[in-house]
């Protein structure tokens, strides 16, 4: 069976909830092939379900050093910062998620918006 096949059927269990299933399933297919960004990023996704944070960010981060243009790792990151309850990091990703988003889209990032003018001490 190819490494997309596996994949695709780490996905199938995925998405049938059988989350512990289909992360031994990313698991091997990340022991033969480490650089397979779609399966980490998905291994990060799996154990996030799982509710371990902890190996989720781990994860993550191992998808970002793969592929760190791509907003979905950061935005994935971020929530799993969030549900740790570190919410500065979970920000920083999720600043990062939108630069991501704007360098696919070939939009330059907004420009900081000047503050409003107050009328405050004026007459």
């Amino acid at each position: 069976m190819s490494i997309e096949e596996q994949y695709d059927e780490a996905m199938y269990t995925f998405s049938c909830g059988d989350f512990a299933g289909a992360a031994a399933q990313l698991r091997k297919i990340l022991a033969i092939a480490p650089a397979n960004y779609e399966a980490q990023l998905g291994l990060a996704m799996t154990y996030g379900r799982l509710g371990d944070f902890a190996a989720a960010i781990a994860a993550g981060h191992q998808a970002e050093r793969l592929n760190p243009k791509d907003p979905l790792v950061h935005t994935n990151l971020s929530v799993f910062y969030l549900k740790q309850g570190d919410k500065a990091r979970a920000e920083h990703h999720a600043a990062q998620a939108r630069i991501a988003s704007w360098r696919q889209s070939g939009q330059a990032a907004p420009a900081a918006v000047p503050p409003e003018p107050t009328t405050e001490g004026q007459g």
